[in-house]
Protein backbone atom coordinates (compact mmCIF):
# COMPACT_ATOMS: atom_id res chain seq x y z
CA UNK A 1 0.00 0.00 0.00
CA UNK A 2 2.81 1.97 0.74
CA UNK A 3 4.44 1.90 -2.75
CA UNK A 4 1.51 2.42 -4.14
CA UNK A 5 0.69 5.45 -2.96
CA UNK A 6 4.61 6.56 -3.07
CA UNK A 7 4.19 5.92 -6.83
CA UNK A 8 0.53 7.91 -7.01
CA UNK A 9 2.18 10.35 -5.12
CA UNK A 10 5.12 10.87 -7.64
CA UNK A 11 3.16 10.68 -10.56
CA UNK A 12 0.20 13.44 -9.19
CA UNK A 13 3.53 15.79 -8.32
CA UNK A 14 5.06 15.64 -11.26
CA UNK A 15 2.09 16.00 -13.37
CA UNK A 16 0.77 19.27 -11.22
CA UNK A 17 4.35 20.59 -11.02
CA UNK A 18 4.28 20.69 -14.61
CA UNK A 19 0.89 22.39 -15.35
CA UNK A 20 1.74 25.00 -13.28
CA UNK A 21 5.14 25.35 -14.65
CA UNK A 22 3.04 26.23 -17.99
CA UNK A 23 0.86 28.39 -16.27
CA UNK A 24 3.27 30.09 -15.19
CA UNK A 25 4.75 30.75 -18.48
CA UNK A 26 2.12 31.68 -19.85
CA UNK A 27 1.32 34.52 -17.09
CA UNK A 28 4.52 35.47 -18.08
CA UNK A 29 4.24 36.81 -21.40
CA UNK A 30 0.15 36.92 -21.08
CA UNK A 31 -0.95 41.30 -21.43
CA UNK A 32 -4.29 40.35 -19.52
CA UNK A 33 -2.79 40.93 -15.94
CA UNK A 34 -4.90 44.42 -15.79
CA UNK A 35 -7.84 45.58 -17.70
CA UNK A 36 -9.55 48.54 -18.20
CA UNK A 37 -13.06 49.51 -19.46
CA UNK A 38 -13.69 52.99 -21.03
CA UNK A 39 -17.33 53.81 -20.26
CA UNK A 40 -17.31 56.41 -23.11
CA UNK A 41 -16.49 53.58 -25.67
CA UNK A 42 -17.85 50.59 -24.94
CA UNK A 43 -16.32 49.16 -27.90
CA UNK A 44 -12.49 50.20 -27.25
CA UNK A 45 -10.47 47.80 -23.86
CA UNK A 46 -7.43 48.25 -22.94
CA UNK A 47 -4.90 45.42 -21.56
CA UNK A 48 -1.32 45.52 -19.38
CA UNK A 49 0.54 43.07 -19.12
CA UNK A 50 4.57 42.72 -17.65
CA UNK A 51 5.42 43.27 -20.88
CA UNK A 52 3.16 45.24 -22.98
CA UNK A 53 0.37 47.06 -23.44
CA UNK A 54 -3.01 46.41 -25.74
CA UNK A 55 -5.99 48.13 -26.65
CA UNK A 56 -8.62 46.19 -28.33
CA UNK A 57 -11.17 47.36 -30.74
CA UNK A 58 -14.24 45.50 -32.53
CA UNK A 59 -13.25 47.31 -35.76
CA UNK A 60 -9.46 46.52 -36.09
CA UNK A 61 -8.95 43.89 -33.77
CA UNK A 62 -5.76 43.91 -31.28
CA UNK A 63 -3.14 46.06 -31.24
CA UNK A 64 0.07 46.04 -28.60
CA UNK A 65 2.67 48.13 -27.81
CA UNK A 66 5.60 46.98 -25.75
CA UNK A 67 6.99 49.04 -22.99
CA UNK A 68 9.75 51.62 -24.25
CA UNK A 69 11.79 51.60 -20.51
CA UNK A 70 12.40 49.25 -18.04
CA UNK A 71 13.05 52.19 -15.47
CA UNK A 72 9.74 53.71 -16.47
CA UNK A 73 7.74 50.81 -15.22
CA UNK A 74 5.95 51.02 -11.55
CA UNK A 75 7.89 48.80 -8.79
CA UNK A 76 4.92 46.16 -9.20
CA UNK A 77 6.02 45.85 -12.60
CA UNK A 78 9.72 45.77 -12.00
CA UNK A 79 9.77 43.08 -9.75
CA UNK A 80 7.01 41.14 -10.68
CA UNK A 81 9.32 40.48 -14.04
CA UNK A 82 12.28 38.90 -12.68
CA UNK A 83 10.32 36.68 -10.38
CA UNK A 84 8.44 35.36 -13.26
CA UNK A 85 11.32 34.83 -14.99
CA UNK A 86 12.39 33.17 -11.54
CA UNK A 87 9.68 31.31 -11.50
CA UNK A 88 9.83 29.78 -15.01
CA UNK A 89 13.27 29.19 -14.32
CA UNK A 90 12.74 26.88 -10.97
CA UNK A 91 10.06 25.23 -12.54
CA UNK A 92 11.92 24.05 -16.01
CA UNK A 93 14.80 22.95 -13.00
CA UNK A 94 13.09 21.27 -11.02
CA UNK A 95 11.22 19.31 -14.42
CA UNK A 96 14.40 18.22 -14.67
CA UNK A 97 16.33 17.12 -11.54
CA UNK A 98 12.67 15.37 -10.04
CA UNK A 99 12.48 13.73 -13.12
CA UNK A 100 16.00 11.65 -12.53
CA UNK A 101 14.15 10.47 -9.62
CA UNK A 102 11.15 9.16 -10.01
CA UNK A 103 10.87 5.75 -9.79
CA UNK A 104 9.47 4.84 -12.77
CA UNK A 105 12.89 5.76 -14.27
CA UNK A 106 15.20 2.86 -14.39
CA UNK A 107 18.33 5.36 -14.37
CA UNK A 108 19.84 5.21 -11.23
CA UNK A 109 17.54 2.76 -9.82
CA UNK A 110 20.82 0.77 -8.12
CA UNK A 111 20.97 4.57 -5.92
CA UNK A 112 18.06 4.71 -4.02
CA UNK A 113 19.88 7.68 -1.97
CA UNK A 114 20.58 9.54 -4.57
CA UNK A 115 17.44 9.38 -6.22
CA UNK A 116 15.84 10.62 -3.17
CA UNK A 117 17.98 12.70 -2.83
CA UNK A 118 16.66 14.32 -6.63
CA UNK A 119 13.22 13.47 -5.66
CA UNK A 120 13.49 16.14 -2.49
CA UNK A 121 15.73 18.82 -4.45
CA UNK A 122 13.08 18.54 -7.14
CA UNK A 123 9.99 19.07 -4.94
CA UNK A 124 11.95 22.14 -3.15
CA UNK A 125 12.26 23.42 -6.57
CA UNK A 126 8.78 23.30 -7.34
CA UNK A 127 7.74 24.97 -4.18
CA UNK A 128 10.17 27.68 -4.66
CA UNK A 129 9.03 28.56 -8.15
CA UNK A 130 5.43 28.34 -6.81
CA UNK A 131 6.14 31.19 -4.27
CA UNK A 132 7.44 33.34 -6.92
CA UNK A 133 4.76 33.26 -8.87
CA UNK A 134 2.38 33.92 -6.49
CA UNK A 135 4.19 36.78 -5.21
CA UNK A 136 3.85 39.07 -8.07
CA UNK A 137 0.56 38.25 -9.02
CA UNK A 138 -0.98 39.12 -5.43
CA UNK A 139 1.41 41.86 -5.57
CA UNK A 140 0.13 43.47 -8.59
CA UNK A 141 -3.83 42.47 -7.18
CA UNK A 142 -2.97 44.32 -4.31
CA UNK A 143 -1.93 47.45 -6.16
CA UNK A 144 -4.60 47.17 -8.69
CA UNK A 145 -6.97 47.42 -5.60
CA UNK A 146 -5.70 50.25 -4.00
CA UNK A 147 -5.86 51.92 -7.07
CA UNK A 148 -9.53 51.16 -7.76
CA UNK A 149 -10.45 52.21 -4.51
CA UNK A 150 -8.16 55.45 -4.15
CA UNK A 151 -10.62 58.34 -3.00
CA UNK A 152 -8.21 61.09 -4.51
CA UNK A 153 -9.18 59.78 -8.37
CA UNK A 154 -12.28 61.30 -9.51
CA UNK A 155 -15.24 58.95 -10.30
CA UNK A 156 -15.23 59.65 -13.71
CA UNK A 157 -11.71 57.95 -14.39
CA UNK A 158 -11.41 54.91 -15.39
CA UNK A 159 -10.09 52.15 -12.86
CA UNK A 160 -7.65 49.45 -14.31
CA UNK A 161 -9.60 45.57 -12.46
CA UNK A 162 -8.09 41.84 -12.42
CA UNK A 163 -7.44 40.49 -15.95
CA UNK A 164 -7.21 36.94 -16.56
CA UNK A 165 -3.80 36.62 -16.22
CA UNK A 166 -3.79 37.07 -12.60
CA UNK A 167 -5.87 33.61 -11.82
CA UNK A 168 -3.88 31.86 -14.03
CA UNK A 169 -0.66 33.15 -12.25
CA UNK A 170 -2.81 31.90 -9.15
CA UNK A 171 -3.49 28.60 -10.28
CA UNK A 172 0.25 28.33 -11.74
CA UNK A 173 1.36 28.95 -8.59
CA UNK A 174 -0.71 26.69 -6.34
CA UNK A 175 -0.42 23.60 -8.65
CA UNK A 176 3.67 24.51 -8.21
CA UNK A 177 3.28 23.92 -4.41
CA UNK A 178 1.15 21.25 -4.19
CA UNK A 179 3.16 19.46 -6.31
CA UNK A 180 6.21 19.68 -4.69
CA UNK A 181 4.69 18.75 -1.38
CA UNK A 182 3.68 15.56 -3.26
CA UNK A 183 7.18 14.41 -4.29
CA UNK A 184 8.65 15.34 -0.97
CA UNK A 185 6.65 13.55 0.57
CA UNK A 186 6.52 10.44 -1.98
CA UNK A 187 10.50 11.19 -1.22
CA UNK A 188 9.77 10.63 2.50
CA UNK A 189 7.68 7.22 2.41
CA UNK A 190 8.73 4.29 2.28
CA UNK A 191 11.39 3.66 -0.74
CA UNK A 192 10.34 1.10 -3.72
CA UNK A 193 12.62 -2.03 -3.43
CA UNK A 194 15.18 -1.61 -6.65
CA UNK A 195 13.98 -5.31 -8.15
CA UNK A 196 12.09 -4.53 -11.80
CA UNK A 197 11.71 -7.13 -14.40
CA UNK A 198 15.33 -6.52 -15.68
CA UNK A 199 16.40 -8.34 -12.16
CA UNK A 200 13.62 -10.89 -12.27
CA UNK A 201 14.30 -11.95 -15.66
CA UNK A 202 17.91 -11.84 -14.83
CA UNK A 203 17.51 -14.10 -11.52
CA UNK A 204 15.03 -16.52 -14.00
CA UNK A 205 18.07 -17.56 -16.24
CA UNK A 206 20.31 -17.82 -13.15
CA UNK A 207 18.21 -20.23 -11.79
CA UNK A 208 17.64 -22.59 -15.03
CA UNK A 209 21.84 -22.31 -16.18
CA UNK A 210 22.45 -23.97 -12.05
CA UNK A 211 19.71 -26.72 -12.99
CA UNK A 212 21.05 -27.08 -16.39
CA UNK A 213 24.56 -27.86 -14.52
CA UNK A 214 23.20 -30.60 -12.40
CA UNK A 215 21.23 -32.17 -14.70
CA UNK A 216 24.88 -32.39 -16.58
CA UNK A 217 26.59 -33.21 -13.92
CA UNK A 218 23.78 -36.20 -12.85
CA UNK A 219 24.10 -37.75 -16.53
CA UNK A 220 27.49 -37.59 -16.43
Amino acid sequence: MALVFRTMAQLAGISLSLLGWILSCLTNYLPQWKNLNLDLNEMENWTMGLWQTCVIQEEVGMQCKDFDSFLALPAELRISRILMFLSNGLGLLGLLVSGFGLDCLRIGERQPALKKRLLILGGLLFWTAGITALVPVSWVAHMTVQEFWDETVPEIVPRWEFGEALFIGWFAGFFLVLGGCLLNCAACSTQAPPASGHYAVAETQYHHQHLEMKNSHLKI
